[in-house]
């Protein structure tokens, strides 16, 4: 650990190279000249009312029950067997 400490500290200390430091200021400038692209806030709006409608009606909604399958390990064939599933039931 001692020497990845003393790799670190090396690193730290190092001056910053001057390419890096005017990054960012290209590419603020570009996004400033670029019109912007995506999604009008009524677009928007109207996609996260939908997912609220359809969120509130699918957790309010009733639904079917699903009824379970008996898992018993002592049956000549148990029903989540690969056999079972793939002759789709038929023996």
């Amino acid at each position: 650990m001692d020497r990845l400490d003393t790799v670190f500290m090396q690193l730290a200390s190092t001056p910053v190279p001057a390419g890096l430091d005017a990054i960012d200021v290209g590419v603020f400038a570009g996004l400033a000249a670029s019109p912007a692209h995506g999604v009008r806030r009524g677009a928007g709006a109207a996609t996260v009312a939908a997912a609220l409608v359809f969120g509130i009606a699918g957790a309010t909604l009733p639904s079917r029950d699903a009824g379970a399958i008996s898992l018993t390990p002592l049956a000549s064939m148990p029903p989540l067997s690969p056999a079972t599933l793939l002759l789709g039931g038929e023996q």
